[in-house]
Protein backbone atom coordinates (compact mmCIF):
# COMPACT_ATOMS: atom_id res chain seq x y z
CA UNK A 1 0.00 0.00 0.00
CA UNK A 2 1.02 3.38 -0.68
CA UNK A 3 1.72 6.23 2.14
CA UNK A 4 1.30 9.45 1.84
CA UNK A 5 4.80 9.90 3.71
CA UNK A 6 6.30 8.92 0.77
CA UNK A 7 6.37 12.46 -1.05
CA UNK A 8 8.02 14.31 1.94
CA UNK A 9 9.98 16.18 -1.01
CA UNK A 10 6.29 17.48 -1.36
CA UNK A 11 7.01 19.62 1.37
CA UNK A 12 9.65 21.72 -0.12
CA UNK A 13 6.67 23.31 -1.88
CA UNK A 14 4.87 24.56 0.64
CA UNK A 15 4.75 27.86 1.54
CA UNK A 16 3.21 31.23 1.36
CA UNK A 17 1.16 31.53 -2.23
CA UNK A 18 2.27 35.21 -1.79
CA UNK A 19 5.56 34.18 -1.00
CA UNK A 20 6.73 31.56 -3.86
CA UNK A 21 5.98 31.04 -7.28
CA UNK A 22 5.48 27.51 -7.84
CA UNK A 23 6.54 25.50 -10.89
CA UNK A 24 3.16 24.32 -12.07
CA UNK A 25 2.68 20.78 -13.41
CA UNK A 26 -0.70 19.34 -14.95
CA UNK A 27 -0.59 15.86 -14.05
CA UNK A 28 -2.42 12.39 -15.15
CA UNK A 29 -5.02 11.46 -12.62
CA UNK A 30 -2.70 8.09 -11.54
CA UNK A 31 -3.14 6.21 -8.10
CA UNK A 32 0.19 7.48 -7.67
CA UNK A 33 -0.67 11.68 -9.01
CA UNK A 34 -3.64 11.41 -6.73
CA UNK A 35 -2.06 10.47 -3.50
CA UNK A 36 0.63 13.17 -4.55
CA UNK A 37 -1.86 15.87 -4.87
CA UNK A 38 -3.17 14.31 -1.55
CA UNK A 39 -0.67 14.95 0.34
CA UNK A 40 0.24 18.76 -0.97
CA UNK A 41 -3.79 19.27 0.32
CA UNK A 42 -2.83 17.92 4.03
CA UNK A 43 -0.08 20.03 4.01
CA UNK A 44 -1.76 22.57 3.83
CA UNK A 45 -1.42 23.89 -0.10
CA UNK A 46 -3.98 24.12 -2.67
CA UNK A 47 -4.60 21.56 -5.66
CA UNK A 48 -6.85 22.11 -8.63
CA UNK A 49 -8.57 18.70 -10.00
CA UNK A 50 -11.63 18.06 -12.34
CA UNK A 51 -15.17 17.85 -11.01
CA UNK A 52 -18.57 17.03 -13.49
CA UNK A 53 -18.95 20.81 -13.61
CA UNK A 54 -15.79 22.88 -13.53
CA UNK A 55 -12.22 22.47 -12.51
CA UNK A 56 -11.89 22.97 -8.55
CA UNK A 57 -9.50 24.91 -6.83
CA UNK A 58 -8.72 22.70 -3.29
CA UNK A 59 -7.99 23.19 0.08
CA UNK A 60 -8.69 21.48 2.98
CA UNK A 61 -11.78 23.16 4.23
CA UNK A 62 -11.18 22.76 8.73
CA UNK A 63 -7.84 24.72 7.02
CA UNK A 64 -8.72 28.27 8.19
CA UNK A 65 -4.73 29.13 6.77
CA UNK A 66 -5.33 26.96 3.62
CA UNK A 67 -8.51 28.50 2.63
CA UNK A 68 -6.89 32.11 3.23
CA UNK A 69 -4.52 31.22 0.72
CA UNK A 70 -7.50 29.86 -1.60
CA UNK A 71 -9.10 33.54 -1.68
CA UNK A 72 -5.68 34.96 -1.80
CA UNK A 73 -4.90 33.04 -5.67
CA UNK A 74 -8.30 33.45 -6.98
CA UNK A 75 -8.35 37.14 -6.15
CA UNK A 76 -11.70 36.58 -4.71
CA UNK A 77 -13.62 38.72 -1.94
CA UNK A 78 -13.47 36.98 1.11
CA UNK A 79 -17.09 38.00 1.80
CA UNK A 80 -18.17 35.80 -0.55
CA UNK A 81 -18.34 31.91 0.82
CA UNK A 82 -16.83 28.79 -0.33
CA UNK A 83 -18.51 25.68 -1.42
CA UNK A 84 -17.56 22.56 1.00
CA UNK A 85 -17.20 19.34 -1.21
CA UNK A 86 -17.51 15.62 0.69
CA UNK A 87 -16.45 12.53 -1.12
CA UNK A 88 -19.47 10.57 -0.08
CA UNK A 89 -23.28 10.92 1.46
CA UNK A 90 -22.44 9.93 5.16
CA UNK A 91 -19.72 12.82 5.50
CA UNK A 92 -22.15 15.45 4.96
CA UNK A 93 -23.07 14.83 8.91
CA UNK A 94 -19.74 15.76 9.25
CA UNK A 95 -19.85 19.40 7.80
CA UNK A 96 -23.54 20.27 8.96
CA UNK A 97 -25.90 20.04 11.99
CA UNK A 98 -28.76 18.55 10.63
CA UNK A 99 -29.98 17.64 7.11
CA UNK A 100 -33.94 18.21 7.08
CA UNK A 101 -36.29 15.98 5.02
CA UNK A 102 -36.27 17.64 1.65
CA UNK A 103 -32.32 18.01 1.91
CA UNK A 104 -32.25 14.45 2.62
CA UNK A 105 -34.60 13.55 -0.65
CA UNK A 106 -31.91 15.68 -2.69
CA UNK A 107 -28.94 13.88 -0.89
CA UNK A 108 -30.33 10.58 -1.97
CA UNK A 109 -31.85 11.74 -5.91
CA UNK A 110 -28.98 13.80 -6.80
CA UNK A 111 -25.56 13.50 -4.88
CA UNK A 112 -22.85 13.08 -6.26
CA UNK A 113 -24.02 15.28 -8.81
CA UNK A 114 -24.15 19.16 -9.80
CA UNK A 115 -26.50 19.86 -6.56
CA UNK A 116 -24.59 22.30 -3.66
CA UNK A 117 -27.02 22.43 -0.54
CA UNK A 118 -27.01 24.85 1.56
CA UNK A 119 -27.36 23.98 5.75
CA UNK A 120 -26.76 24.76 9.34
CA UNK A 121 -22.34 24.10 9.38
CA UNK A 122 -20.97 22.46 11.65
CA UNK A 123 -18.82 24.04 14.26
CA UNK A 124 -15.47 22.33 11.93
CA UNK A 125 -16.02 24.49 9.58
CA UNK A 126 -14.14 27.77 9.62
CA UNK A 127 -15.86 31.85 9.43
CA UNK A 128 -13.97 31.90 6.37
CA UNK A 129 -14.82 29.18 4.58
CA UNK A 130 -18.77 30.33 5.27
CA UNK A 131 -17.92 34.54 4.97
CA UNK A 132 -18.92 34.83 8.45
CA UNK A 133 -22.19 33.15 7.80
CA UNK A 134 -23.83 30.37 10.38
CA UNK A 135 -24.56 28.42 7.21
CA UNK A 136 -22.18 25.76 4.71
CA UNK A 137 -22.73 25.06 1.41
CA UNK A 138 -22.45 21.37 0.60
CA UNK A 139 -21.63 19.45 -2.52
CA UNK A 140 -20.64 15.96 -3.47
CA UNK A 141 -19.07 15.72 -7.04
CA UNK A 142 -19.17 13.27 -9.95
CA UNK A 143 -16.50 13.19 -10.51
CA UNK A 144 -14.09 9.76 -9.92
CA UNK A 145 -10.70 11.54 -9.25
CA UNK A 146 -12.56 14.39 -7.32
CA UNK A 147 -14.11 11.83 -5.10
CA UNK A 148 -11.07 10.07 -4.74
CA UNK A 149 -8.73 12.99 -4.09
CA UNK A 150 -10.55 13.90 -1.82
CA UNK A 151 -11.20 10.60 -0.13
CA UNK A 152 -7.20 10.18 0.34
CA UNK A 153 -7.19 13.64 1.62
CA UNK A 154 -9.11 12.64 4.89
CA UNK A 155 -11.48 16.22 5.04
CA UNK A 156 -13.75 18.51 3.28
CA UNK A 157 -12.63 20.35 0.66
CA UNK A 158 -13.11 23.66 -0.83
CA UNK A 159 -14.19 23.64 -4.12
CA UNK A 160 -14.41 26.99 -5.68
CA UNK A 161 -13.96 27.16 -9.45
CA UNK A 162 -9.86 26.85 -10.16
CA UNK A 163 -9.71 30.51 -12.03
CA UNK A 164 -8.89 34.07 -10.96
CA UNK A 165 -12.17 36.07 -10.42
CA UNK A 166 -11.42 37.79 -13.85
CA UNK A 167 -11.34 34.47 -16.18
CA UNK A 168 -14.18 32.29 -17.38
CA UNK A 169 -14.51 28.97 -15.01
CA UNK A 170 -11.98 26.52 -15.94
CA UNK A 171 -13.52 23.52 -18.18
CA UNK A 172 -9.76 21.69 -19.05
CA UNK A 173 -6.88 21.52 -17.23
CA UNK A 174 -5.20 24.09 -19.71
CA UNK A 175 -7.67 26.73 -18.95
CA UNK A 176 -6.57 26.15 -15.35
CA UNK A 177 -2.94 26.34 -16.14
CA UNK A 178 -3.47 30.00 -18.37
CA UNK A 179 -5.07 31.43 -14.98
CA UNK A 180 -2.74 29.65 -11.93
CA UNK A 181 0.11 29.10 -13.67
CA UNK A 182 3.04 29.81 -10.73
CA UNK A 183 0.59 29.74 -8.31
CA UNK A 184 -0.44 26.14 -7.52
CA UNK A 185 1.78 23.56 -7.69
CA UNK A 186 -0.06 20.65 -9.18
CA UNK A 187 -3.08 20.25 -11.67
CA UNK A 188 -4.81 17.08 -12.11
CA UNK A 189 -5.92 16.57 -15.34
CA UNK A 190 -9.26 14.90 -16.03
CA UNK A 191 -10.13 15.62 -19.55
CA UNK A 192 -12.93 18.22 -20.59
CA UNK A 193 -15.56 19.02 -17.79
CA UNK A 194 -19.05 16.77 -18.24
CA UNK A 195 -21.87 19.71 -17.77
CA UNK A 196 -19.43 22.90 -17.89
CA UNK A 197 -21.35 25.24 -15.68
CA UNK A 198 -21.62 25.31 -12.34
CA UNK A 199 -23.98 23.20 -9.86
CA UNK A 200 -27.11 24.64 -8.90
CA UNK A 201 -27.37 26.04 -5.35
CA UNK A 202 -30.63 25.22 -3.08
CA UNK A 203 -31.20 26.95 -0.01
CA UNK A 204 -32.52 23.85 1.96
CA UNK A 205 -33.15 25.37 5.66
CA UNK A 206 -36.37 27.05 3.87
CA UNK A 207 -39.63 26.02 3.57
CA UNK A 208 -40.27 25.49 0.47
CA UNK A 209 -36.33 25.76 -0.21
CA UNK A 210 -34.95 28.11 -2.32
CA UNK A 211 -32.86 28.04 -5.49
CA UNK A 212 -29.77 30.35 -5.20
CA UNK A 213 -28.60 29.68 -8.70
CA UNK A 214 -29.33 27.69 -11.49
CA UNK A 215 -27.41 24.93 -12.49
CA UNK A 216 -26.50 21.41 -13.68
CA UNK A 217 -29.62 20.12 -11.96
CA UNK A 218 -32.53 22.00 -13.24
CA UNK A 219 -35.54 23.26 -11.31
CA UNK A 220 -38.16 20.41 -12.80
CA UNK A 221 -35.84 17.97 -11.62
CA UNK A 222 -35.81 19.43 -7.96
CA UNK A 223 -39.65 19.94 -8.19
CA UNK A 224 -40.13 16.12 -9.36
CA UNK A 225 -38.43 14.98 -5.78
CA UNK A 226 -39.56 17.88 -2.93
CA UNK A 227 -42.63 19.11 -4.84
CA UNK A 228 -42.49 23.49 -4.60
CA UNK A 229 -39.58 25.82 -4.76
CA UNK A 230 -38.80 28.92 -4.83
CA UNK A 231 -36.08 30.93 -6.96
CA UNK A 232 -34.02 34.43 -6.19
CA UNK A 233 -32.88 35.39 -9.41
CA UNK A 234 -28.92 35.93 -9.09
CA UNK A 235 -27.99 39.48 -9.15
CA UNK A 236 -26.18 40.23 -13.11
CA UNK A 237 -24.28 43.06 -11.80
CA UNK A 238 -22.18 40.56 -9.34
CA UNK A 239 -21.11 37.95 -11.52
CA UNK A 240 -17.38 36.84 -10.70
CA UNK A 241 -16.05 37.20 -14.15
CA UNK A 242 -16.89 39.94 -16.83
CA UNK A 243 -15.62 38.47 -20.23
CA UNK A 244 -12.86 41.38 -22.02
CA UNK A 245 -15.41 41.55 -24.56
CA UNK A 246 -18.59 42.93 -24.14
CA UNK A 247 -20.99 40.04 -23.81
CA UNK A 248 -25.03 40.42 -25.64
CA UNK A 249 -27.40 37.68 -25.64
CA UNK A 250 -30.80 37.82 -27.34
CA UNK A 251 -33.82 36.66 -25.98
CA UNK A 252 -35.55 33.42 -27.44
CA UNK A 253 -38.09 33.78 -30.15
CA UNK A 254 -39.04 33.42 -33.90
CA UNK A 255 -37.00 36.12 -35.31
CA UNK A 256 -33.91 35.72 -32.92
CA UNK A 257 -31.18 35.11 -35.97
CA UNK A 258 -32.50 38.12 -37.44
CA UNK A 259 -31.99 40.44 -34.34
CA UNK A 260 -29.02 39.05 -34.06
CA UNK A 261 -27.40 39.58 -37.10
CA UNK A 262 -28.91 43.29 -37.47
CA UNK A 263 -26.49 44.12 -33.96
CA UNK A 264 -23.50 41.93 -35.59
CA UNK A 265 -23.60 44.17 -38.30
CA UNK A 266 -24.24 47.22 -36.13
CA UNK A 267 -21.35 46.67 -34.19
CA UNK A 268 -18.90 45.72 -37.20
CA UNK A 269 -20.14 49.27 -38.83
CA UNK A 270 -18.81 50.92 -35.74
CA UNK A 271 -15.11 49.60 -36.34
CA UNK A 272 -15.75 46.79 -33.96
CA UNK A 273 -14.89 43.11 -34.50
CA UNK A 274 -17.95 40.84 -32.67
CA UNK A 275 -18.04 37.21 -32.86
CA UNK A 276 -21.77 34.93 -32.55
CA UNK A 277 -21.61 31.78 -30.52
CA UNK A 278 -24.55 29.58 -31.92
CA UNK A 279 -25.89 26.15 -32.08
CA UNK A 280 -24.62 24.11 -34.79
CA UNK A 281 -28.39 24.37 -36.25
CA UNK A 282 -28.08 27.70 -36.97
CA UNK A 283 -24.99 28.28 -38.41
CA UNK A 284 -25.95 28.95 -41.49
CA UNK A 285 -28.04 31.71 -40.67
CA UNK A 286 -25.15 34.13 -40.13
CA UNK A 287 -23.94 33.91 -43.18
CA UNK A 288 -20.49 34.99 -43.25
CA UNK A 289 -20.27 36.69 -39.98
CA UNK A 290 -17.98 35.26 -37.29
CA UNK A 291 -19.43 32.32 -35.56
CA UNK A 292 -18.02 30.30 -32.86
CA UNK A 293 -20.42 27.08 -32.32
CA UNK A 294 -21.05 25.53 -29.75
CA UNK A 295 -22.63 21.83 -30.62
CA UNK A 296 -26.27 20.62 -31.55
CA UNK A 297 -28.24 20.93 -28.04
CA UNK A 298 -28.67 23.02 -24.67
CA UNK A 299 -26.24 20.52 -23.12
CA UNK A 300 -23.30 20.83 -25.52
CA UNK A 301 -24.23 24.63 -25.25
CA UNK A 302 -23.68 24.75 -21.39
CA UNK A 303 -20.51 22.36 -21.63
CA UNK A 304 -18.91 24.49 -24.58
CA UNK A 305 -19.91 28.32 -23.41
CA UNK A 306 -17.07 29.07 -20.72
CA UNK A 307 -14.50 27.88 -23.25
CA UNK A 308 -16.09 30.04 -25.98
CA UNK A 309 -15.60 33.00 -24.04
CA UNK A 310 -12.21 32.20 -23.51
CA UNK A 311 -11.86 31.62 -26.86
CA UNK A 312 -13.11 35.48 -27.53
CA UNK A 313 -11.10 37.04 -25.25
CA UNK A 314 -7.81 35.42 -26.40
CA UNK A 315 -8.42 36.37 -29.85
CA UNK A 316 -9.41 39.78 -28.64
CA UNK A 317 -12.86 40.24 -29.87
CA UNK A 318 -15.04 43.76 -28.90
CA UNK A 319 -17.93 42.15 -28.81
CA UNK A 320 -19.89 38.43 -28.22
CA UNK A 321 -23.36 37.98 -29.21
CA UNK A 322 -24.67 34.61 -27.80
CA UNK A 323 -27.95 33.03 -29.09
CA UNK A 324 -30.83 32.88 -26.50
CA UNK A 325 -32.93 29.68 -25.26
CA UNK A 326 -35.60 28.42 -24.30
CA UNK A 327 -35.46 28.62 -20.57
CA UNK A 328 -36.41 25.31 -19.67
CA UNK A 329 -34.99 22.69 -18.19
CA UNK A 330 -31.11 22.82 -18.84
CA UNK A 331 -31.94 26.19 -20.96
CA UNK A 332 -33.06 28.16 -17.24
CA UNK A 333 -29.85 27.68 -16.12
CA UNK A 334 -28.11 28.36 -19.36
CA UNK A 335 -29.90 31.80 -19.47
CA UNK A 336 -29.31 32.43 -15.63
CA UNK A 337 -25.61 31.89 -16.89
CA UNK A 338 -25.49 34.21 -19.76
CA UNK A 339 -27.87 37.07 -17.50
CA UNK A 340 -25.54 37.15 -14.96
CA UNK A 341 -22.42 37.04 -18.17
CA UNK A 342 -23.81 39.98 -19.64
CA UNK A 343 -25.08 42.13 -17.04
CA UNK A 344 -28.65 41.92 -18.31
CA UNK A 345 -27.71 43.04 -21.41
CA UNK A 346 -30.46 41.35 -23.26
CA UNK A 347 -31.22 42.37 -27.16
Amino acid sequence: MLKLNMYPSINKFCGSTKDKILETEILQPTDLNIMRCASQLKAGELVAFPTETVYALGAIATDANAVSKVYDVKKRPTDKALIVAVAKKSDIQKVVKSIPQKAQALIDKFMPGALTLVLDRADIIPDNVTAGSSSVAVRIPDNEVAKKLIELAGAPVVVPSANTADKASPTLASHVKDDLDGKIRYILDGGASDIGIESTIVDARTDPPTVLRAGGVTIKQLKSVIGEVVSRREDARLGKYMPNAEVLFSAFYDGMTDNICSRYDEIVKSGKSAVIICLNGNRKKYGERKVFTVGDGYKDYAHNLFAMLRRADSEHYDAVIAEGVNPEGLGESLVARLIKLSGGMII
